[in-house]
């Protein structure tokens, strides 16, 4: 630990800069004045490509390429330092390869006052810039970066930002693995983030987060990272539940899991619970199994919302119709086998499907009606002796992969005891599956 450090973060927007040097790192140090919204005096007899597309003169409004401005600003003095020209700045970095330049740059801050950051000796220097990992939380878009790698960037007025600076004394690198550490944890939502100060205004927002077939390690960072901030959840029986045992105790929890044939929450009444919660100015995850928009009446809860002025994010999640079937090893297409697909939740439509043997079916939330099911497409003109496998729980402690044909797939999973959850693939790829070669149906 360097008891000298004292570490302080400067708000220097609208404020003058003075950065002398024009290479690479002088155009990183820029970069970053200018996001923070500093007024930027670059020194140099000549500036590298990434510094002069900073320093390019921009129309009112515009954006510069690399997305840092029209926050700050940047103009360059085409020559050496003198004397002079740290007079008048708040801060000054320093990177020009000579280290007599530097000594210079740093000795006429020091005797000015000003805070100097000298890239080529950081003991030169008055101030180092450290490692720094930055997410946006709050509001509702995503995108831009954060140290290293993406993180989430809001547009709503509540939006608000956590910046972790990590400093490693004289090892800058050692200190960029801990930001990226850092950052990591930040953007996949395991560190937290949900803010305690209540929003001003108090406007509130719903995330339609799809948490794909139960496994926590399936659902996607962003998901992750709204439910870190979530104050509310709304959850599926089929979700990754394991995720809620991570959240603070204050945060609501709202079960309206439905089970074949009892649904205690009608829909009607979820979507009523998200724009309920949402206008009293809370941060709402409706966190579902699979994706919110295959069976999951995402569409109706976006609606709901939306009529109301709330505003709706839906984060993609993991089909169990494409990822149940990997679980046990049957791809729902393979070259030779099936060139297409068709989920379906196992009801009457069934007998609709194409009876091509190239075209596989899957069968959502069908277990109670798969005698009716197989009957069904072998009407409708498909083999009796189709593969036909049940896969119970996928992802889960009890998942089990049950096959038989469509002559016999009903009495097979009777015998079994075969229970929902479970999905259904119906069609030649189940040929693949070890479990249909276990049973020496071929």
């Amino acid at each position: 630990m360097n008891p000298e450090l004292y570490p302080l973060g400067l708000r220097i927007a609208g404020r003058p800069v003075v950065v002398v040097g024009g290479g690479p790192v002088a155009a990183r140090r820029t970069r970053s004045l200018v996001r923070a919204g500093a007024h930027v005096r670059v020194v140099a007899p000549e500036v590298c490509e990434d510094l002069a597309a900073l320093v390019a003169p921009l129309p009112d409004g515009a954006a510069r390429p690399d997305g840092s401005g029209p926050a700050g600003t940047v103009a360059w003095e085409a020559r050496s330092f003198r004397p002079g020209d740290v007079e008048g700045a708040w801060l000054v970095h320093t990177a020009t390869g000579s280290p007599e330049v530097d000594a210079a740059v740093a000795a006429e801050a020091e005797s000015l006052r000003v805070f100097c950051v000298s890239a080529g000796d950081a003991e030169a220097g008055t101030a180092w810039v450290p490692a720094v990992a930055r997410v946006t939380v709050g509001g509702g878009g995503a995108g831009g970066a954060a140290g290293s790698s993406p993180a989430v960037v809001a547009s709503d007025a509540d939006a608000t930002e956590i910046t972790v600076a990590v400093s490693a004394g004289r090892d800058p690198r050692r200190a960029q693995r801990v930001r990226d550490a850092i950052d990591a944890l930040l953007a996949t939502g395991e560190l937290p983030l949900r803010p305690v100060r209540p929003a001003a205004h108090g406007r509130g927002s719903v995330a339609l987060v799809g948490g794909g077939p139960g496994d926590p390690g399936l659902v996607t960072a962003r998901g992750r990272r709204l439910l870190a901030q979530a104050e509310v959840v709304v959850t599926d029986r089929l979700g990754p539940r394991a995720l809620l045992d991570g959240l603070a105790d204050d945060v609501v929890v709202i079960d309206v899991g439905k089970t074949p044939g009892f649904h205690p929450v009608p829909q009607e009444e979820i979507n009523a619970l998200l724009v309920e919660h949402a206008l009293a100015g809370r941060r709402v995850v409706r966190l579902k199994g699979g994706d919110p928009y295959v069976f999951g009446r995402g569409g109706e809860e976006l609606i709901a919302c939306e009529e109301h002025g709330i505003p709706v994010e839906v984060v993609p999640g993991v089909t169990s119709a494409v990822s149940v079937p990997a679980a046990v090893g049957i791809p729902v297409t393979h070259r030779g086998w099936s060139r297409g697909f068709t989920v379906l939740t196992g009801h009457e439509d069934i007998g609709k499907v194409p009876a091509a043997s190239d075209h596989t079916v899957v069968l959502l939330m069908g277990v109670s009606r798969l005698r009716d099911s197989a009957a069904a497409l072998v009407a409708s003109g498909r083999s009796p002796e189709t593969p036909v496998a049940v896969v119970e729980d996928g992802y889960g402690p009890r998942q089990r992969s049950t096959v038989g044909t469509l002559a016999t797939i009903a009495d097979v999973a009777t015998a079994a005891g075969v229970r929902a959850p479970a999905v259904t693939v119906i069609g030649d790829v189940v040929r693949v599956s070890p479990a249909w070669r276990a049973a020496g149906l071929d």
